[in-house]
């Protein structure tokens, strides 16, 4: 009996850890950007650099991840050219026609679609600490963004391509649901990059890409994104669906903007606000919300 609960913590903790990790994402663009990388090569860098690493990886480690049955293929191929993929291409987009606030606002949209997804597909119950949680971490992401400064700006491609990316991110617990179901956590990250990393090499451009890769700014840019914004979030994220409920999970990643605002604040000596403040404490508030104590209406059904 005592197992379960510490499980379910750790199951927390992988979903926390995913989070903070997507949140130096900003940090490694940053230094490609300067290092002079376009977006087709970030893309192509992100995805099919993870895929070289998780190959070598589960090659020495986890060889049982290249086992898997032709029918479960279209699941995987979803999860990476839509959620991995597609998702990259939209968001990036939406930097260049929307303020960065924008941008990220409608990305973490990706929580309300997710709870969506979970009362129609699976029966979720909509409970009521979900849904002040959800309410809660929306607050938050909208004061960390500073959009409430006035100082944001989008045109309506743009907003459209923001809601187009937080569809994206929000598809990979979905499809990440099926294919836990059939598969360890290993096998559906490794698949998704499959696709993905695939798929990004259309977007690749490898005489302008050798240049950035001279440069130390560079080879430390691609580092960070490869590994410690890629692969390690998606593996973490993953793990912690095996313990966590998918509405829960994608609401306590909205850590992820409060991270990259710490970033700002400590890296590149950004302004810390009363706003981003408020958000940072409403996101956390979001994470107790939901990691602590026992929902009313779980408690009632199962009496």
């Amino acid at each position: 009996m005592r197992g379960e609960p510490v499980k379910k913590s750790i199951s927390y903790l992988f979903i926390i850890l995913s989070a903070v990790c997507w949140g130096c994402i900003g940090f490694s663009n940053r230094l490609l950007t300067h290092a002079g990388m376009e977006l087709g090569n970030r893309v192509f860098v992100r995805n099919f650099g993870t895929l070289v690493v998780l190959t070598i990886v589960f090659a020495l480690l986890h060889r049982e991840v290249f086992r898997i049955k032709l029918k479960h293929l279209p699941v995987f191929m979803a999860s990476g050219l839509v959620s991995i993929l597609l998702l990259s291409i939209v968001y990036f987009q939406c930097q260049t026609m929307c303020s960065l606030s924008v941008a990220a606002v409608l990305l973490y949209l990706a929580p309300s679609f997710v709870v969506l997804f979970s009362a129609v597909l699976w029966k979720t119950p909509l409970t009521k600490r979900k849904l002040a949680a959800l309410a809660v971490s929306l607050l938050g992401c909208v004061l960390v963004s500073g959009i409430l400064s006035g100082e944001a700006s989008a045109s309506w491609t743009g907003i459209a391509l923001g809601v187009a990316s937080g569809l994206t991110y929000a598809s990979y617990t979905v499809f990440a649901h099926y294919g836990l179901a059939h598969y360890e956590s290993y096998t559906m990250i490794y698949w998704t990059f499959v696709f993905a990393g695939l798929g990004s090499i259309f977007f690749a451009d490898i005489p302008a890409l050798l240049p950035v890769l001279r440069q130390p700014e560079g080879v430390w840019g691609c580092v960070l994104v490869v590994v410690v914004s890629t692969a390690l979030p998606y593996y973490f994220y993953t793990k912690g669906l095996e313990g966590v409920e998918s509405g829960k999970a994608s609401i306590i990643t909205n850590i992820e903007p409060m991270m990259e605002t710490l970033m700002g604040v400590v890296v590149f000596h950004e302004a810390l606000t009363v706003w981003t403040v408020a958000g940072i404490v409403c996101v956390l508030g979001a994470v107790a919300l939901l990691a602590g104590g026992k929902e009313a209406d779980g408690a009632k059904q199962r009496a």
